[in-house]
């Protein structure tokens, strides 16, 4: 492999016009894609193989024309103190609101007068109109929405308080300045870790060029392939990342030859052959893990990994072609005055050794205290991660400020915890001979569960299949209502047994619990199938058994570290404030497993990076001591600037108005912290120092079955060498070839 990207390496430089055409043209055409493609992007949600999904389908059947996953919303009137909602200038004035919404917009399918409908409290003080829409909440026009917005603004005119609840205000959620932020921090980092502008500049540009064409093209065809909202802006998040720090280990390597005293395209060919090398298999990995989310069976989050996994493999083919074609461009300029006089004092004997050379030293000389002091760190921090509840969030979820989240404490208040998450359980009568019995059975063992009201049942058309409302005494993520649920469902068998009517029971309520815990039983097949795909692909890479072994470890080690800050903050509301943690939940279901995922390939990135410097030292005749220092020497630098980059690039998405981005943002982000400093710049060096060459054992069966991919560029060395000695000088300088082997 490293003989094939050598090649490439060199083609790309000297055809660097031609590259970079094409890379513009592709951006081109995925920008117009974009601009040009349906700007409504669906967010339907289905959960296949539950039973809250099955009722969702048979309703969706048996009554085509009811909208079943339309948008809702809930304007919330509360009267003044000491009035009542159904004084007359009050009941007037809501009465005046429903006509003003049924003749609002054509998506309105529905909107249920509060008088007709007994939408009114005990107490008189509060009520709602409810309103259902023809089209999901992606698809409703800014004019439909306005109307919303203007009722409950006209309503609060006559004194009421008016707020509006549902998913009918749901927008494309945006991710605020701090992203921007992140990006502006990630390129001082590249300019302090090169000194030059047009090195830090090189591996940003490169990157928005990657992301740019990703996003496009997630852009033009999230209609067609019906992609979440949130689907662009998590491959923006990772596509940028993965892309500076790809670029990143190109140039970084480009520069180590040209200070050898390569010529440039010789430099460019032996750092794609020897770094990009080690980009391909990161990427591989990241690749592996998110398209690896397809194992769960939930297609929106299988399109969201596929997505992220696309724009990854665009990351690191431009790193590999349009990378060394732009240091085509950048000529001389890419080594800074600053980078070339740093360059020439390192060949000094007197040099002073630099921080990574320093710090592996140390960890040499105190393997076991490091080891330990860092396995228990992490240890203290995994701690509030036993506590880690898991749900996904509602509108009681907002913060405070929001209409939605004053909305739903209305309701609360008027009507009961509970009201806000009505659980749906769907009779199928077709196969009863009293389907109106058995319906009724339904409604009466629910009412005997105690829950807050069941609502008769309601029949379709055609009288096979009757829907009943039930509201439960507690709020939607209680444990107790999760009780409720599980407690109709077991009451159904029975009276499928006695009747032949099917109970099922769905809702947003039971969604979420079904969507739970299918991400429950999805983590450990997940886990298994991504970690042993990405242990057999690292053991090609070193040639050693224990290495990947070590590598896997220590990424569970960080990700359940991750868990318990996020669980820390998000749940118990530690320094919630400074994170913009307004209202603390339940940990998002999908957010547990997802972050898995991601935090895998990314802590892969940095095992591969590190590991495979020492790896290609070992190789290359030095001890196993000595070859975590050349490492260190290195790549500790490069490692640490590309860390803090991710850390900047996920900072940013923690200003999200999206709940799921904020906590999926601070958890790559702390995730990032735990296994690159932490984990890959302190438990692998000790643990590899305890080991020694034992690090590197791989049977000598298994050393012949496996295909040896070359990844620290030993054949491209020994090919390199000997062109060099037939013939001379020729094509870079064969002290210079010596001078690459002793490294």
């Amino acid at each position: 492999m490293a003989t094939f990207l050598y090649k490439l390496g060199r083609l790309t430089f000297r055809r660097r016009g031609f590259v970079a055409l094409i890379w513009v043209a592709l951006l081109a055409v995925a920008g117009i894609g974009a601009a040009t493609a349906s700007t409504t992007t669906s967010s339907s949600f289905s959960i296949p193989g539950t039973e809250a999904q099955r009722a969702f389908d048979l309703l969706e059947e048996r009554n085509p024309g009811g909208s079943a996953d339309g948008a809702t919303a809930r304007v919330v009137f509360q009267a003044p103190e000491g009035e009542k909602v159904t004084d007359a200038e009050n009941k007037r004035e809501i009465t005046g609101i429903v006509k003003e919404l049924q003749s609002g917009s054509d998506q309105i399918a529905m909107v249920a007068d509060p008088f007709q409908q007994k939408a009114v409290s005990q107490n008189g003080s509060t009520a709602y109109i409810s309103v259902s829409y023809k089209v999901n909440s992606m698809e409703l026009t800014d004019a439909t929405r306005d109307a919303l917005e203007d009722a409950g603004k006209d309503a609060q005119k006559s004194g009421m308080k008016v707020e509006i609840g549902g998913d009918a205000l749901q927008v494309m959620p945006h991710t605020g300045t701090a992203e921007i932020i992140g990006v502006a921090i990630a390129a001082v980092v590249l300019v302090i870790t090169f000194g030059s502008l047009i090195a830090a500049g090189l591996p940003l540009v490169t990157a928005l060029v990657g992301v740019g064409i990703g996003v496009s093209t997630i852009t033009a065809l999230a209609s067609v392939m019906d992609l979440g909202s949130t689907t662009s802006i998590l491959a923006m998040m990772i596509g940028l990342a993965v892309g500076i720090d790809y670029a990143l280990f190109i140039v970084s390597r480009y520069r180590a030859e040209l200070a050898e005293g390569r010529e440039r395209e010789e430099a460019a060919g032996r750092a794609v052959g020897t770094a990009g090398s080690a980009v391909v298999f990161a990427g591989l990995t990241v690749v592996i893990a998110l398209a690896g989310l397809a194992v769960v069976n939930i297609p929106m989050l299988t399109k969201m990994g596929l997505a992220a996994a696309g724009t990854v493999a665009i990351a690191v083919l431009i790193a590999l072609t349009l990378v060394p074609a732009a240091l085509g461009f950048a000529g001389k300029r890419i080594m800074g005055r600053k980078a070339r006089k740093a360059a020439e004092a390192e060949k000094s004997p007197e040099a002073k050794p630099n921080m990574g050379t320093r710090w592996a030293r140390f960890v040499l000389r105190k393997p076991v205290w490091v080891m330990l002091v860092g396995v228990l760190g992490l240890g203290i921090v995994a701690v509030p991660a036993a506590s880690l509840e898991m749900g996904l969030p509602d509108d009681g979820a907002q913060p405070k400020s929001t209409t939605q989240r004053q909305a739903y404490d209305m309701l609360s208040d008027g009507f009961g915890p509970g009201f806000n998450g009505p659980l749906m359980v769907v009779t199928d009568t077709k196969n009863s001979s009293d389907g109106k019995a058995a319906a009724d059975r339904v409604a009466e063992e629910i009412e005997a569960l105690g829950v807050s009201a069941v609502l008769p049942p309601a029949f379709n058309k055609a009288g096979d299949t009757a829907t009943i409302t039930v509201i439960p005494k507690d709020r939607p993520s209680s444990h107790a209502t999760e009780e409720v649920v599980h407690d109709i469902r077991d009451a159904g068998k029975d009276i499928k047994a006695d009747t032949g009517a099917e109970v099922l029971v769905t809702g947003a309520t039971a969604m979420n619990i079904d969507f739970s815990q299918k991400m429950n039983d999805a983590l450990l097949p997940y886990l298994a199938l991504v970690v042993g795909l990405a242990f057999l692909l690292l053991m090609l890479v070193f040639r050693s058994i224990l290495v990947p072994l070590k590598a896997a470890l220590g990424f569970l080690l960080s990700v359940v570290a991750a868990l318990g800050a996020v669980v820390a903050v998000f749940q118990w509301g530690w320094l919630g404030s400074l994170f913009g943690v307004e209202q603390t939940g339940p940990i998002m279901s999908m957010m547990p497993i997802f972050m898995v995922g991601v935090v895998f390939g990314l802590a892969m990135d940095y095992e591969v990076f590190l590991v495979t410097r020492m790896r290609e030292a070992y190789v290359h005749g030095e001890s196993p001591g000595q070859a975590i220092v050349t490492g260190f020497k290195h790549g500790a630098r490069v490692v640490t600037a590309a860390a803090v980059i991710m850390m900047a690039v996920f900072s940013g998405f923690i200003g999200s108005s999206e709940q799921m981005i904020k906590m999926i943002g601070f958890s790559l982000a702390i995730a990032v912290l735990f296994d690159a400093f932490v984990v890959r710049m302190a438990i692998v060096p000790a643990v590899l120092a305890l080991l020694g060459k034992k690090a590197w054992w791989l049977p000598r069966w298994l050393d012949r079955a496996l295909p040896n991919v070359d990844v620290e560029g030993e054949k491209l060395q020994k090919r390199l060498t000997d062109e060099s000695g037939s013939a001379g000088s020729g094509d870079g300088g064969g002290e210079g070839e010596r001078e690459l082997v002793r490294v």
